[in-house]
């Protein structure tokens, strides 16, 4: 019989047994997350079930990061729920305004998600996890109303497409352009249900930072998870993680697929062939390399820097670094966004907040709040936008007739400066 991937792994080993792909299994789960939009529908189906009390209050996590602080009094109310209930419970796990971040860079920044892990959060980009050699997905807020009222939830174990890169990646080229390339290989749901595997030998030339931003956008081909095995500078991380914070919630486990594991699907990317890639409007898989773009000759109204695909320090880093010295386009708004207080932190002491502010970007506290058309950044009508975040729907981020253009830090940085897109290789 063939061998197990990294996915049908962590699933037996939840099990109790050996598993695999297409079959149903219910499994305990070992970190469940909400957000202030999601966590009191769960909370309202926990009520309504008749449950008292969590099965693992510690394997819960709610953060507050959509609309925090609260936009309105709508938004406030949501936030109400959520906090009545942490305290009700005496969540270990809750983070508010005191120690605030967008959830998907906060928890691997807190030592919370663990290689090996399985994982469920009510918020589709869940899938970030993935990085850290976990499976990590979204599921609906009932589902995480039953995972935190059982300790556990049913899966069928997903098909996996193994994603082979190969070289390494040139200047301006992140993990971001890599996933936007495999999504414009697959489309929006040629993943469906299925574990996107990230692998090869260019893997090695992949940050963290790269690594969460590939996984975090494997929904968008439609995938179930993304993931990608342990290694030395996973390992690495965790040291500084488990510097940072005293420890890790749990021990790790490496799992890693079988040489003769069975794939659905394989694709290979040359990432030393790989320009920067823009995704255009409406949909993620509309990718183009950056030489198309700039021929295109895109008038952008807004920049935004930020989120739980590119929020992090190393995005900040490449934004403040092309920006420093210069300045924003006269008729374009740049807006940063650090994922996390610890990274605003970490910019400000290393010099790249003031750099930022100086070129004449505006720098947000860390919130979901400008990606999901929220509020920090909405779009009037007709206005383009060149963003870090991860989708480009119709209406995304503000005025249906608004457009959204997905980039790296760089191409968006760069295409500040500019007022227009333009490839950050060439200034």
């Amino acid at each position: 019989m063939a061998g197990l991937t990294i996915t049908e792994k962590i699933f037996s080993d939840h099990a109790g047994k050996e598993v695999r792909a297409g079959e149903i299994v219910r499994v305990p789960i070992d970190m469940t997350i909400g957000n202030d939009i999601t966590t009191p529908i769960s909370i309202k189906a926990f009520r309504e079930s008749g449950a008292k009390k969590l099965a693992n209050p510690d394997a819960f996590a709610i953060v507050m990061d959509h609309y925090i602080p609260p936009k309105d009094i709508a938004s406030a109310n949501q936030a109400k729920i959520s906090r009545d209930f942490a305290y009700e419970h005496n969540l270990k796990y809750f983070f508010d305004e005191k120690d605030m971040g967008i959830e998907h860079a906060l928890l691997p920044e807190k030592g919370l998600v663990i290689p090996g892990d399985v994982i469920i959060g009510a918020d589709s980009h869940t899938c970030t996890h993935g990085a850290l050699g976990a499976f990590s997905t979204g599921m609906g807020s009932t589902d995480i109303s039953f995972a935190i009222i059982t300790g556990g939830n049913w899966f069928k174990v997903p098909e996996t497409i193994k994603v082979v890169l190969n070289g390494k990646p040139g200047k301006h080229v992140y993990g971001k352009d890599i996933i936007l390339e495999v999504i414009r290989i697959l489309g929006v749901d040629g993943a469906l249900y299925k574990a996107l595997e990230f692998t090869g030998e260019g893997i090695k030339h992949l940050g963290m930072a790269d690594r969460f931003s590939i996984c975090n956008m494997a929904i968008e081909a439609g995938a179930k998870n993304g993931i990608i095995a342990a290694d030395d500078i996973t390992k690495e991380y965790l040291e500084k993680v488990k510097e940072a914070n005293g420890g890790l919630r749990a021990e790790p486990k490496y799992f890693y697929s079988d040489e003769d594991a069975e794939y659905c699907q394989v694709i290979e990317i040359d990432l030393d062939k790989l320009s920067p890639v823009v995704a255009y409007p409406f949909l993620p898989e509309n990718g183009k390399s950056i030489e198309v773009a700039v021929k295109d000759d895109i008038k952008i109204d807004q920049v935004m820097i930020g989120s739980c695909t590119n929020g992090r320090l190393e995005d900040l880093e490449i934004a403040a670094k092309i920006v420093k010295g210069k300045r924003v386009a006269r008729h374009t708004r740049m807006i940063v966004t650090p994922a996390t207080q610890r990274i605003f932190l970490e910019a400000q002491d290393k010099g790249y907040i003031r750099d930022l502010i100086e070129a004449g970007a505006v720098v947000s506290n860390p919130t979901c709040g400008a990606c999901l058309g929220g509020y920090m950044g909405i779009l009037g009508e007709g206005e383009k936008c060149i963003s870090t975040t991860n989708r480009n729907f119709v209406g995304r981020m503000g005025a249906r007739s608004s457009e959204i253009y997905l980039a790296n830090s760089a191409v968006a940085a760069a295409s500040a400066l500019a007022g227009k897109i333009v490839d950050p290789r060439e200034i």
